[in-house]
């Protein structure tokens, strides 16, 4: 494979680390700061932030297939999701990060890597396809049913909810909390998704179309997601702290 870097998706991982910066200094204005907006908790805003979350971790499965260093990788995100979740279970407990997006950025990166020689047997469309309806079917099992948003078909038996453990798997117990939480059911399937995106992109020779444009500061953004990400909490945090002081 080319060593040539794709800059669509780069633009667009900036672009999405963009729209997740703004979204979480909102956050903190609300939760922190005591500011009031009512729009934050709208059905438009829930759409906005599902779409963060959705473009980052189709982004991360379609860009699993880049580089050789795949253990690596995912070690050292699964490092970065470690130090989030000790940091703020110290700093704020009540506001805890447990099995965050790098949480399962990482176990996808991880559990792709023996699964690779097996769906990479598989027809990508169909691949597509099956992963969709999976998340699709997944959606609401950490609110306890098979299901979709408001759709909720089948209720699943409560002894599944019952620890940690099960809690990365999508099952948490009702004294979990977390303020970002990403289990391995649903999202696991919207990773997969990238990852049958890409080949089916490969399979089509659509990959070139992939540079046709380029954005260089979002680029710039994108090629450094992760440092960017385990970094501005604080830094808004500290802009937020300076800027009230003189308000």
């Amino acid at each position: 494979m080319s060593k040539e870097r794709y800059t669509i998706p780069d633009a667009l991982r900036g672009f999405s680390l963009v729209s997740m910066i703004i979204y979480h200094a909102i956050w903190d204005l609300i939760y922190i700061f005591g500011i009031s907006v009512p729009w934050y908790t709208s059905q438009g805003a829930y759409v906005w932030q599902q779409s963060i979350c959705w473009t980052f971790i189709i982004l991360s499965g379609f860009c699993w297939h880049f580089g050789r260093h795949k253990l690596k990788r995912g070690l050292i995100v699964m490092g970065c999701s470690a130090v989030i979740s000790i940091v703020t279970l110290l700093i704020m407990p009540e506001n805890a990060v447990r099995f965050g997006v790098l949480s399962l950025i990482s176990a996808g990166t991880l559990l792709l890597i023996p699964l690779d020689k097996l769906l990479s047997k598989v027809n990508p469309t169909a691949g597509l396809f099956v992963s969709f309806l999976c998340f699709f079917l997944t959606r609401n099992v950490y609110y306890g049913y098979i299901g979709f948003e408001s759709l909720d078909l089948i209720k699943l038996p409560t002894f599944l909810y019952r620890n940690s453990f099960t809690a990365w798997l999508g099952f948490p117990g009702a004294d979990f909390n977390s303020t970002d939480y990403f289990p391995i059911l649903p999202w696991i399937f919207l990773y997969i998704f990238g990852y049958f995106l890409y080949r089916l992109m490969k399979e089509k020779n659509m990959l070139p179309y992939l540079s046709v444009v380029s954005i260089p500061p979002l680029e710039l953004i994108g090629r450094h997601s992760l440092i960017i990400y385990m970094l501005h909490q604080p830094v808004i945090y500290i802009i937020l702290q300076i800027v009230f002081m003189f308000v």
